[in-house]
């Protein structure tokens, strides 16, 4: 039983509505933290929601949220230790972790930049203002060493704590034999082309008339996407909009094989969540993916943007059982890293170092 007292963290990052890693991996780590005695963490939300009927106003809620949530900070910010803030690029970089790394220097707080966006390389080169924001941080702790490295070219130190996924949670299926039934998971925004999915699915129908696509997601794209699939005519697909994590074992169970085929990416969540479950990947090599997936050892990778190659990888699983039984069995090993118990006691270590 520890007699010290708990250090207080102050976790600043996205919500529900917003869907994504960053809402993801902040809410994992405050249900973590609650049966840690020596940690006491506490969510600010980036986007705190209130007068629903003003916030539908374009305009009005941004002006809402932005009022809201400084003077959330100022409340909440005083009685925390550490403040650790999760982070995006571009416009919301200013929205939310700059106004986090103000006040906290007002009441003379330890911060923690938490950032997670595979845009980071084009940020950080069209926004020099913002590498020296960044600077003004007592920490940078990113997801990948694609963002180590990144950080380096601008004179920054980061260090790496992988996101981590409660692999009990999905159930590992061998799948031998392999069927050709497909999933995508990655919002509807251009930088995740969710476009080249379905040209690439275009030609594995060409060989296999029976293959299946479930496209979970929502985004600006969605209409363009929907109708896609329509002018291609495309058999057997089917949009189930936006799916909760809760929901994700379950549909990673149901498939054989998932695709990935952004222009950007980082170190999405969704396919250390495929490793989990069993469900072999193929994936473009955009940004840091290459970190995680290691060609025809723990996925298939093909070059940004090339729909027929991904077809190709698509195809040379469903023909190789023995490549995708090695896959499925190298991609489950790598589980081990991503768990809590892997990245648990670094998170510790960093709120300790701070708080001291």
């Amino acid at each position: 039983m520890s007699t010290s007292k708990p250090i207080k963290v102050l976790i600043v990052a996205p919500v529900p509505p917003l869907i994504g890693g960053q809402t993801v991996q902040a809410q994992r780590l405050i249900e973590k933290f609650r049966d840690e005695p020596d940690i006491e963490v506490n969510l600010q939300p980036i986007n705190p929601t209130f007068f629903p009927i003003l916030q539908k106003i374009k305009y009005v809620r941004t002006a809402l949220t932005s009022t809201r949530f400084i003077f959330d900070l100022l409340t909440k910010i005083p009685r925390y230790d550490v403040i650790h803030i999760f982070s995006a690029s571009y416009f919301s970089f200013l929205l939310s972790p700059v106004p986090a790394l103000v006040i906290a220097k007002l009441f003379g707080k330890k911060t923690l930049l938490n950032y997670r966006s595979g845009e980071a390389d084009d940020h950080l080169t069209r926004s020099p203002r913002t590498v020296k924001l960044i600077r003004r941080f007592d920490r940078i702790i990113v997801p990948s060493g694609y963002l180590v490295d990144v950080f380096a070219k601008f004179g920054l130190k980061a260090e790496t704590i992988f996101n981590f996924v409660d692999t009990d949670k999905y159930l590992f299926r061998r799948r031998d034999p392999l069927r050709p039934n497909f999933l995508s998971n990655r919002n509807f925004e251009k930088l995740y082309n969710v476009g080249c999915v379905l040209n690439a699915f275009a030609e594995i129908q060409k060989v296999h008339k029976d293959a299946t696509l479930t496209v979970a997601g929502d985004g600006h794209e969605r209409e363009k996407l929907e109708n896609l699939a329509k002018d291609m005519r495309l058999e057997n697909v089917r949009f189930i909009g936006r799916v909760s994590p809760d929901k994700m074992p379950d549909l990673l169970n149901e498939a054989d094989i998932y695709l990935n085929t952004p222009n950007i990416d980082n170190m999405p969540n969704s396919i250390i969540e495929a490793f989990a479950a069993g469900t072999p990947v193929v994936t473009t090599d955009a940004g840091g993916i290459p970190y995680i997936c290691k060609n025809e050892k723990t996925a298939l990778l093909a070059k940004t943007g090339d729909c027929k190659e991904v077809a190709r990888c698509a195809l040379r699983l469903l023909e190789d059982q023995h490549l995708a039984s090695n896959i499925i069995a190298a991609a489950h090993g790598e589980c081990e890293k991503y768990s809590w118990e892997s990245v648990r006691g670094d998170w510790i270590k960093t709120y300790r170092e701070l708080a001291e």
